[in-house]
């Protein structure tokens, strides 16, 4: 058996998410049905981060084992023909047996993208959220800036979470501006369900001064996901990349700039 890695972009809007269903069509569905007709065998994904119904990918990665070889440009021409124009592989390589698209991750990387301006943008519908009420970024920044390091993350989780443990390491945060745009940049050991919609939601209430910028830390300490702003829609959220040990040769980070 051949270990292949993937990197793969989606749209997420169609989909009921990554992970296959009986009900829906899902991102992993689509793609294996797509990999095994070139590996001429059933193929099965891992990725590195499943995400919900109607959240973007710009640096999904996926590892998929296979029977005999393929030369690497088959998987970027060939997969790329049979997959929808809303999924696209970005690169492919062999890689070391032991590599695990998912528990071989050091951390992951998400950006979540506000449309704040009076009126929405109908190209961009389902590719960002719209806000139509002023937002401060500035202490929206500064309120991020208290989830660094590791926390119990319980207020941010949602209640169908099956995590074993509500604590993570937030390597860096940063929330900006860019014209009408306001983005959400975070980077982490790992997330827990919704975590990081949930965390929009909550800044998105200090953004329009319902809230102290101090509040995040009395969520942190209270634990009660009840105490916590809403949940962010879905669409505004975009899988942007992750780290995993130089040893495997696996680079994946997403472009700089991503307006949905």
């Amino acid at each position: 058996m051949t270990r292949i890695a993937l990197g793969i972009e989606y749209d997420g809007s169609r989909y009921c998410g990554w992970q296959r269903q009986s009900h829906s069509p899902s991102v992993q569905e689509t793609l294996e049905k797509a990999l095994s007709g070139i590996a001429d065998h059933p193929v099965t994904v891992t990725c590195a981060g499943r995400t919900d119904t109607g959240v973007h990918a710009v640096c999904q990665v996926v590892h998929f084992d296979l029977r005999g070889q393929r030369p690497e440009r088959a998987w970027l021409l060939g997969g790329n023909t049979r997959l929808p124009d809303d999924v696209s592989i970005v690169w492919a390589r062999e890689v070391a047996d032991d590599f695990h698209a998912r528990f071989s991750a050091e951390a992951r990387s998400y950006r979540y993208v506000i449309l704040n301006r009076p009126t929405p943008r109908a190209v961009l519908a389902k590719r960002v959220t719209w806000i139509y009420h002023p937002l401060d970024a500035e202490p929206m920044a500064e309120a991020a800036r208290y989830l660094l390091g590791e926390h119990d993350f319980t207020s941010f989780r949602a209640a169908g979470c099956q995590a074993n443990s509500p604590v993570k390491t937030i390597e860096s945060i940063a929330v900006r501006r860019s014209g009408d745009f306001i983005y959400l940049d975070v980077r982490a050991s790992g997330f827990l369900h919704h975590m990081v919609r949930n965390i929009v939601g909550t800044l998105i209430a200090i953004g329009q001064g319902e809230r102290p910028v101090d509040w995040v830390p009395e969520l942190l300490a209270q634990r009660d996901r009840r105490c916590a702003g809403i949940t962010a829609p879905p669409h505004g959220l975009y899988f942007t990349g992750v780290r995993y040990p130089a040893r495997f040769g696996v680079e994946a980070v997403g472009p700089a700039v991503v307006y949905g």
